[in-house]
């Protein structure tokens, strides 16, 4: 049980990274700016692809490698599109992310994709804000959206919305939000009581903190087993992650009468990775939510068929973002590539299901609920195929 905090000491994982640098200011505004650059459809589009090569962070050169590839994959569906994809390195780096992208500017970049680092794509679109750019980051950090910068990674405020949504609908929504002392953790809180305020159905039983580390988790105990009990919850929902304090919250739990078959568990995070987390006697019964398992699996055929091995698990990010370019452009329209196209309501479809660009620089994804029955993954309510319809 003590291995399962490494990752709280590292503070390790892509999730994590990728909401660094959380204090940033950003672009300083609440929506997303209408302006573009002018294009001519029936000529090629020049989108700058910046990927963290050369980065000396273990697993960066992978997930460039698989972010160029699914870019281009997405690239050979286009119908009628041209588009001329050029790819610079930003070694992981906001200070070259942000040299990289003037370098990209005058190479005549009509749009930029990427990069995946919250702090790099803040300096991206500082760095670019003149020229009349738009900037589709591949981080998660929703404090840095706004302006001229787009964040395409899943957002906690996303999940939230989808989970609590669920959960109220089936008379599970009084919830109790247990959640980290990190940066992390208070944007998952913030993130679930939002959803909750803005969910009928919904509210908020109470809020209960935890240090990480195994300390502060046996320690957050007690104040979880008595917000629950003297509040009438019906739900409890975790922030912490498979590779932190989830899986000793499994154990000690139900040891103390607060067990998913008394209250309904939900999952900010992944529940399914890695695999063996499955099977945690406490989880299951638990709900967390994940891309549309039909269209994931679709995409990592695709791309494995194509490059011969597995994309990286935030790869399809980028086939999303020259999907939406192409779909775009593909309208006819001189201001394919504004904010204002860019956020249109239909949306778009992804590798891993449909999506949506929002005014204010986040996103929204069709995501489905599943549930952990018998140590596997069951889907109890199926991601939506339009955002016409309800549970997003």
């Amino acid at each position: 049980m003590v291995a399962f905090f490494g990752g709280l000491r590292k503070v390790a994982g892509m999730a994590v990274a990728m909401l660094a640098a959380v204090a940033l200011v950003g672009c300083d505004v609440s929506t997303t700016s209408s302006s573009g650059p002018s294009i001519d459809p029936s000529a090629p589009v020049r989108v700058a692809l910046l990927v963290p090569r050369g980065s000396t962070q273990g697993g960066d050169a992978l997930l460039a490698e698989s972010l160029e590839n699914s870019a281009r994959l997405a690239a050979r569906d286009l119908q009628g599109v041209n588009i001329d994809l050029r790819t610079y390195d930003t070694a992981g780096n906001a200070t070259v992310a942000a040299a990289r992208a003037a370098e990209a500017i005058n190479d005549g970049a009509q749009i930029i994709l990427g990069p995946v680092y919250a702090e790099s794509a803040n300096a991206v679109a500082v760095a670019v804000r003149g020229s009349n750019v738009n900037v589709l980051s591949f981080s998660n950090n929703a404090s840095i959206a706004g302006g001229n910068l787009f964040v395409l990674g899943p957002t906690f405020d996303n999940t939230a919305r989808r989970l609590v949504r669920f959960a109220s609908s089936v008379n599970k929504g009084n919830m109790v939000v247990v959640h980290g002392t990190d940066a992390g953790g208070s944007l998952g809180r913030n993130a679930i009581e939002t959803a909750i305020s803005q969910t009928s159905g919904a509210s908020l039983a109470g809020s209960v903190p935890y240090a990480l580390s195994q300390q502060g988790v046996i320690d957050s105990i007690p104040a979880i087993r008595d917000t629950a009990g003297g509040s009438g919850a019906t739900a409890i929902f975790f922030t912490a992650t498979t590779s932190g304090a989830l899986p000793l919250y499994s154990q000690l739990l139900p040891e103390s009468g607060v067990s998913g078959q008394v209250y309904q568990y939900l999952g900010l995070t992944r529940w399914d990775v890695p695999a063996q987390t499955l099977s945690l006697t406490g989880l299951q019964g638990g709900w967390f939510a994940l891309p549309d398992p039909a269209q994931t699996a679709r995409f990592n055929n695709r791309y494995s068929e194509t490059y011969g091995g597995a994309p990286h698990s935030i790869g399809s990010l980028a086939f999303d973002g020259i999907a939406a370019i192409g779909a775009l452009v593909a309208s006819g329209n001189r201001q394919a590539l504004s904010g204002a196209a860019l956020t249109q309501g239909a949306g778009f479809q992804g590798g891993t299901g449909i999506f949506r660009l929002l005014p204010d620089g986040t996103n929204e994804r069709g995501l489905a609920v599943a549930a952990i029955q018998n140590n596997e993954v069951v889907i109890i309510d199926p991601a939506p195929a339009s955002f016409s319809g309800a549970g997003l």
